[in-house]
Order: C-alpha cells, then structure tokens, then sequence
C-alpha cells in the first residue's frame, strides 16, 4: 500500500515524498487509517517498523486543519533520545506546512522550552518528568490537547514515569484521541490502557520473533575472558556501524574504555552521561565518527540508526523481549543484520527460552586462535583482582568457568562477517 492511497492531506505527500516513504510498512497500513478516522489505538509493534510515522502522519493531517499557536497534541515518550528522534520526523514529515513542534527534556536548561510553551508549539514531544515540572510551575496549557500518544509505554513504567504520566493523562480534556504503543503489557500498563482509551482498535505487529533480516550466533566464553573475547570478535568483524549492549552503566563505560585501548572509534551512551554527551554520541555514532556504540538498554531505547549492521550482547539480557529490541537495531529497513551474544553457564535458561521462540538451536561459535582455557587472574590479598585484569560486575554469583568445548553441540568456524 502506498501513502497516497491514505487520503492523507495533499499538503503532506511533499514531506513523505522527500522523507523516501513509498511503500507503507505493516503497521503504518493498519494503524493510519484508524487513526485518521480518530479511533483510539493500542499498538505494539518491533523497533524498526515505521511505528512513529505511524502516528505521525494521522497528528499533522489533523493539525492542518483547525486552529494554529495553540498547544493541539501531545506525544510522552520516556528519553530524550526517542524524544528527539521523533521531533525529527515531524520535522521531516511537516516541511512547508509551518507545523510547529517542540521537545521538552530534563538535563537542558528550561528557558527554550518554556518559550516554545508560552508561544504555542502545535506539537509537544515530552519526557515526563520535566515537562510535569513546567506544568506545575504554570508554563503549560492543556485545555486544547486533541490528541495524545504515549509512546514505549512499558519503558516509562520501567523507568518509573507512570505516576508522571497519570497526573499529566488527568490534567488533559477527556475529550481527545489517545494512542498508546508498548512493546509489551504488564499489568501496570493493561490497567493504564484500560482506563485511558475508549473502545481502542488493537494493532500488534510482530513482537513475538526477531526480525527475520537478522542472523543470530553465540559465543561461549568463561566470565573473565569476556573482554578479551569481545576485542577478538572486534577483529574479525566489519566495525562499520556495531552496537554493543552492556548490563549496567559502569560496565558499559568500562568496556567502551577497553575497546578504545584497543585502538577503535567508539563511544558510549548510558545514564551517566550529561545530555551534551549523549547528543554528541548519537551524532558521532550516526555520522560514522564512532564506528563502535557501547550503550545500556534504557539509554538505547529508540536508537534509530538505519545502519547497524552487528548487535553485539556483551551481557546477555534479562528477559526474552529484551533481547528482541536489542537485535532489533540491525536487520532494519529490509537490510540483513548479525546479532552475536557472549554466553556463560549462567545464561543456559535464557539461551533455552530464545531457542523456543525462534523454534530452532542458536548456532554457537568459536574464534580459531583465541585460548580459552585462559585461567582467571590471580586475586590480590584484599580480595580485589590482579592487575590489569578488567572487572566483571555481574549481579549473579559466579560460577566455574566453561570452555566452548562444555558446551557440546555445534561448535563452528567463525562466520564471515558481512
């Protein structure tokens, strides 16, 4: 299906056009039609979809007609990196129509946001903490809001943004088109469904499988050779655009310092970083500046970069979903991605949860010349490690370090990376 058989305003076929949308994706050609007709939405759908022109498109059609300087949709999204990126769509999506938007984050000075409030932005792209704060303080009108989006829904519960939400959800007219898109529902989320969208039209879009564009490997290795592994497979692999995901913010901070020692381009994105470093890495990352992004779940939430062409899983994830949209960041736009885990003893469970999913074994893979019957490095006196050896901050208990060969089935030659 193409855009133009949406009946969309003509005014917007010059940004589609231009933006390169031809061919609707799946949930596009499911939920836009709704969504023009007003029908509340709850919408889930895999990362890399075309899920936010989704919404988009049906906000600006609406926002072409009707009154202008006033405040008319509101978007919730969890960070400030989805915030942006979705601002940039508007933006892209809006051209010559003087449509204007406006993002409103923590971790910025609030002046520019507060102009953009007091002057009227049509379109409001907002995390919900700060944009609470402003409304509190009086900077804000919602009397006019008709439609409102609440995008990664289950991120803001995980974040702890529910509560923020509720109060802005309340202080909104009852009469309004609401649209919410969760990867997934936990009963927090079911509940705040079901009590903010009135007869929702329910779009779902392939969130049980990976993205059949990405090819999936393991890389058994004992926990203190993890490092040394990753720098291995670093080497053997096309570094052009490779997203790696760590458990915690220090250990990706701690990786990313191991991989630039190594002699890589890379950066990092996670909590600690100020909102002046982050927008610096997605740039650097997008722009081929930093080859290698080493990045935590939350922080990379929405990453939208076409290109990825490897995910690797330093840390295996906690949850099968989560896995999902991490490898999710490659294989996108009909291009063919790899997605390599590093596994210990520990992520047996998880391995057998992702096998039954996918309906087949995960082929596991080995680097010819790396040793890995390596022992651990010694312990100093006071319990710490030898020098020089990097630390694992795994929150499990340790167990005793597997050889690949422990592993029995499937033992390969490793791929040939694209």
């Amino acid at each position: 299906m193409n855009f133009e058989q949406f009946n969309l305003d003509s005014r917007l076929m010059v940004g589609i056009k231009k933006a390169g949308y031809d061919t609707a994706t799946p949930i596009q050609e499911a939920a836009i039609p709704a969504a023009i007709r007003g029908r509340d939405i709850i919408g889930t759908a895999q990362t890399g979809t075309g899920k936010t022109a989704a919404f988009v498109l049906p906000i600006l059609n609406k926002l072409l007609e009707g009154p202008r300087n006033v405040t008319r949709a509101l978007i919730v999204t969890p960070t400030r990196e989805l915030a942006e990126q979705i601002h940039d769509v508007v933006k892209a999506l809006s051209v010559g129509n003087r449509i204007r938007s406006a993002t409103i984050y923590g971790g910025v000075g609030p002046a520019p946001q507060v102009k953009a409030l007091r002057d009227g932005a049509e379109i409001l792209i907002v995390c919900p903490g700060r944009f609470l704060d402003l409304y509190n303080q009086g900077h804000a009108r919602l009397g006019k809001i008709e439609i409102l989006v609440l995008d990664e829904a289950d991120r803001m519960f995980d974040m702890g943004f529910l509560p923020d939400v509720k109060r802005i959800i309340k202080a909104l007219p009852t009469q309004r088109q609401t649209m919410l898109f969760s990867a997934t529902f936990p009963s927090e989320v079911e509940f705040l469904a079901s009590s903010v969208l009135k007869n929702p039209q329910k779009i779902a879009m392939g969130i049980s499988r990976p993205a059949h564009t990405v090819s999936h490997a393991l890389y058994p290795v004992p926990p203190h050779l993890k490092s040394q592994l990753l720098l291995a497979l670093l080497k053997k692999t096309d570094t052009h655009s490779v997203l790696i995901f760590a458990r915690t913010k220090y250990r990706a901070q701690k990786v990313a310092q191991q991989i630039e020692r190594a002699g890589h381009q890379v950066t990092s994105l996670h909590g600690d970083r100020s909102q002046g470093q982050r927008t610096s890495a997605l740039k650097g990352f997008k722009d081929g500046t930093h080859q290698i992004m080493v990045a935590t779940d939350i922080a990379a939430r929405g990453l939208d970069v076409e290109s990825i062409s490897h995910v690797i899983n330093y840390d295996m994830p906690d949850t099968a979903d989560a896995y999902i949209h991490r490898i999710g960041r490659t294989g996108r736009a009909q291009r063919t991605g790899d997605a390599f885990t590093l596994v210990t003893h520990e992520d047996n469970d998880m391995i057998r949860i992702l096998e039954r999913i996918m309906g087949s074994p995960l082929k596991r893979e080995t680097i010819e010349g790396f040793d890995y019957t390596a022992p651990a490095p010694p312990r100093t006196d006071s319990g710490g490690r030898g020098r020089g050896a990097p630390r694992e901050d795994s929150r499990r208990s340790p167990r005793p370090a597997p050889t690949p060969k422990s592993y029995g089935r499937n033992r390969l030659a490793p791929r040939k990376s694209r």
